[in-house]
Formats: C-alpha cells, structure tokens, sequence
C-alpha cells in the first residue's frame, strides 16, 4: 500500500440503505474517490459487517482501498485495507498487535500532540480536523486557527483533512502540504455523486 492515493475520501453516511450505499459510493468511484470509509456509529455488528461485506466486494472491483471505521474486528473479518481510529478507540500501539501487518490505520487528531503522537506509534495517515462545522459529526471540535498548518510541518506522514467539507469552501482549505480531502455530506447527499467527485478532484489539483 506503499501508493497509497488519499487524495478524496469518502465517509459514508450511516442511514443509508446497502443498496443505495452501494450505488451512491460506486458513482463516486466513477468521479475520482480514491478511498472509502465505512463509517457506522449506532448500526448493530451484523448490520455493520454486511454493509461492510457488500462493500468491500464492490471496492475490489475498482481496486479502491476499504478503510472501517473503529471496528477491527470486523475490519478483519471482511479483509478490509485497513480501520481508521479515533482518540477514544483502542491505543494504536494495541490496534498494530492485532491487525494483519499490511493495513493501512488512519488516527483521527485534533491537536499537534495527539497527531505527534499517532505519527510516533506507527499511523499510516492523519485524519485532521474539523476544518469546518459540520453536522455529520455531533462531537466534532472545530481546529483552531494555525493548528493544520502546524500539523503539516510537524509530521511527515500524510495528512487528511476532515469536517464539513464542501466544494464551496475547498478554496479556503489551504491544501499545500495535505495529501487529501475527506468528505461526507457533500458526496453522500449529492444528487450526482459522480459529478461532485469529479468537482472535488479537479478542486484539489
């Protein structure tokens, strides 16, 4: 995973249906989305894992990396590329001892010490934020003024901004340095996802 293309993300929403998950994320692969996490928050494991498993099948046709959200186990059960973790997750240093040694394992950080920290323990990226506000995610604390940039110079393992990501202020999103985007919302609700991804990817180069 040594290539490893960050450049558009995409979470995936968790009141979506398989069968309209599985068509909203295979338009957006069609526009450009390099990498897809599942997130779900409140679905039940089984819920969870056939999500997962129907995704992961679609994904591989692609050749796009499946990243699952704090669920390991179940990251391992579908043969996932990798799980994305936040601060209140298990240790990273625990989660390495337990997954195969090629998955890819993103850390969420808000601050320059927890993101020091996850690039110290071994993270394969940073997940950075919230840049935005966003209502995807209730708990999400907006980063300060400085603290991305900050991060950018600190760590040298790629970084990945997050948090209400729209195309209408990527402008602002000052994307030297990062090597992509995560986005929720602006794919998931989109009507044509393959276009707003397309719109995405042009926005970042």
């Amino acid at each position: 995973m040594l290539n490893l293309d960050m450049t558009l993300n995409l979470v995936t929403e968790e009141s979506v249906s398989i069968d309209v998950l599985l068509k909203v994320v295979e338009q957006a692969i069609k526009g450009g989305v390099t990498i897809v996490q599942l997130r779900e928050k409140n679905s039940s494991g089984k819920e969870f894992y056939e999500k997962a498993k129907a995704l992961k099948e679609l994904l591989d046709k692609y050749d796009v990396p499946l990243i699952i959200n704090d669920r390991i186990d179940i990251a391992i059960a579908v043969n996932a590329a990798g799980v994305h973790i936040g601060q209140s997750d298990l240790p990273l240093a625990t989660v390495k001892e337990i997954v195969p040694e090629s998955f890819i394992i993103g850390v969420s950080a808000g601050t320059l010490e927890e993101a020091k920290s996850a690039e110290r323990d071994g993270a394969t990226y940073i997940g950075v934020g919230s840049i935005f506000p966003t209502g995807t995610k209730g708990d999400a604390k907006l980063l300060p003024q400085g603290v991305l940039k900050e991060i950018i110079q600190s760590v040298s393992i790629p970084i990945v901004a997050i948090g209400g990501i729209t195309l209408e202020n990527m402008d602002t999103l000052q994307h030297k340095g990062i090597a992509g985007v995560a986005v929720v919302s602006a794919i998931m609700k989109a009507n044509n996802p393959l276009l707003v991804a397309q719109q995405f990817i042009e926005k970042f180069k």
